[in-house]
């Protein structure tokens, strides 16, 4: 089967596309990859920058959609059912054989390219609204990055949760898709924080989505209501940011990990527990993943690179099939 290729860790232009075995299922269910999802840990992969190192060379690719193969009894999957999955490598191919647990029924309404939008981006947003930020009805949620893969699905679920959304961008075009997920208010990265306190009366937002960390942070902790809590996501922005923990007495305020990964490989049934709380949503098009833009397999590099710039818009998949 045909497969990108990570062969050496020198960034996205040294990704290759190769023939490969294709995999062996076991207890698995094998998948026939219709559309990849590009996520940003595939862009450290590239680089052996992410916390899970892999030997070259390895083909990267954490979540998928497609048609189920084979699937083991007992699994619940069948032959020709269209399913998302999260194998976490080996995405970025033909086929790929992932754990059941980690395999989804698809809405039938969805596309394959929005299948694979979802494992990476709606889970962390649902474990980081839901479970760690305790997001409640009528509260006031800032999202940055709100024009990329995981700021338009942490928009969409906030709205579903009664949330009124106030998105932040960095140019026009990711200010447009913000807008078509529904963000009440978008409002520039230059500037965020008074634009903020101008919009709630300078109350201040409950809730902070960040995945982007940088030089944003401080400013992020500044906006937040009394009680509010700043969800670190992630640090696209490149730098990690530190927190003087003083700044949290002053308005009693939190700083909260979001390690989605860690939580589940704990707990390994919250996946599927996770998509039926989801699903539903789904299905009525409350939750309804915005395609940026989609690339060929051959174009994997130019995928994961427009991820590493940061000029993507909106999340990006690659069509296999």
């Amino acid at each position: 089967m045909r497969a990108v290729q990570v062969t050496r860790l020198d960034g996205p232009s040294a990704v290759e596309v190769h023939d490969v075995p294709e995999p062996s299922a076991g207890a698995h269910v094998l998948i026939d990859v219709h559309a990849a999802g590009v996520t940003f840990p595939d862009v450290l992969q590239t680089r052996g920058q992410y916390q899970i190192k892999m030997p070259t060379p390895f083909v990267p690719g954490a979540e998928v959609a497609g048609v189920v193969r084979s699937a083991p009894e007992g699994s619940g999957f069948s032959e020709g059912d269209r399913v998302a999955a999260f194998p976490g490598f080996g995405g970025f191919a033909e086929s790929v054989a992932a754990d059941p647990a980690q395999v989804f029924p698809l809405p039938e309404h969805f596309s394959f390219e929005q299948g694979a939008a979802v494992p990476m981006n709606l889970l962390t947003v649902h474990f980081a609204l839901t479970r760690r930020g305790r997001l409640q009805s009528g509260e006031i949620v800032m999202v940055h990055g709100a024009g990329g893969g995981i700021g338009t699905a942490a928009t969409q679920l906030a709205k579903a949760l009664g949330a009124e959304v106030i998105g932040v961008t960095s140019d026009g075009a990711k200010a447009d898709l913000a807008r078509r997920a529904g963000a009440d208010e978008i409002v520039p990265a230059d500037g965020f924080l008074v634009a903020a306190n101008k919009i709630t009366d300078h109350r201040g937002v409950d809730v902070v989505v960040d995945p982007v960390g940088g030089a944003r942070f401080t400013d992020s902790l500044r906006s937040l209501s009394r009680e509010g809590r700043l969800l670190v996501i992630g640090f696209t922005g490149g730098e990690i940011p530190t927190v003087k923990v003083n700044r949290l007495l002053l308005h009693n305020t939190s700083v909260v990990g979001v390690g989605w990964g860690e939580y589940w490989l704990a707990n390994r049934g919250y996946l599927q527990e996770q998509w039926r709380d989801l699903l539903p949503l789904m299905e009525a098009g409350t939750l309804d993943p915005i395609i940026g833009a989609t690339f060929p397999l051959d174009d994997a590099g130019q995928a994961l690179a427009a991820m590493e710039n940061r000029t993507a818009v909106g999340k990006q998949v690659l069509t296999v099939r």
